[in-house]
């Protein structure tokens, strides 16, 4: 049986969910709304502000969608109640990130300025060296992080470029003089 599928969920105050046919979920909190269809093979109950998720039966796809099914429900919950956040930090000489309305300007070593929009719910702040991604949807706020990290990945020799605040960059050798 999935460990993480048969956990209950709690649905905190302040939080209605809606399952409509199909398995169509629509979680609304202070912070939003999110909908989002899950698979129709899964069964969710919701019982008293409390959320099951079960399986028809025990074959390997069933079992792999009923921890998915439970998470995915979870992360809008929690969603909806606090939101989401990526910090990546800016590393390298000239490296520069500013706000411009909504939009996202790096200075990344190239002839030219990185402009990103912010993404239809999502929001960005730039303090100092940072980047702060926020938003309800957590597979956004991580897609628009990752895109940003994209720009100019970490180089393993000096660590310049931008990377998540909690990531280590495996740093290599450089090239040592002839004797």
């Amino acid at each position: 049986m999935s460990r993480i599928g048969r956990m209950p969920i709690a649905v905190p105050a302040g939080v209605t969910v809606d399952i409509a046919e199909n398995n169509k979920v629509t979680v609304k909190g202070p912070k939003g709304e999110l909908v989002r269809v899950l698979p129709e093979e899964m069964e969710i109950k919701l019982e008293a502000d409390v959320i099951t998720v079960s399986r028809p039966n025990d074959l390997k796809k069933m079992r792999s969608l009923h921890g998915l099914t439970r998470t995915l429900i979870n992360n809008m919950i929690i969603g909806v109640t606090h939101g989401y956040e990526k910090t990546l930090e800016v590393n390298g000489v000239g490296y520069r990130a500013q706000k411009q309305g909504n939009k996202l300007v790096l200075a990344l070593g190239y002839s030219h300025p990185v402009e990103m929009v912010d993404p239809a719910g999502l929001e960005t702040k730039v303090d100092g060296n940072k980047i702060i991604v926020s938003g309800i949807d957590k597979e956004k706020v991580g897609q628009y992080a990752a895109e940003i990290r994209e720009k100019r990945a970490p180089e393993p020799y000096k660590g310049k470029g931008i990377k998540y605040i909690d990531e280590t960059i495996r740093r290599k050798v450089g090239k040592t003089g002839k004797k």
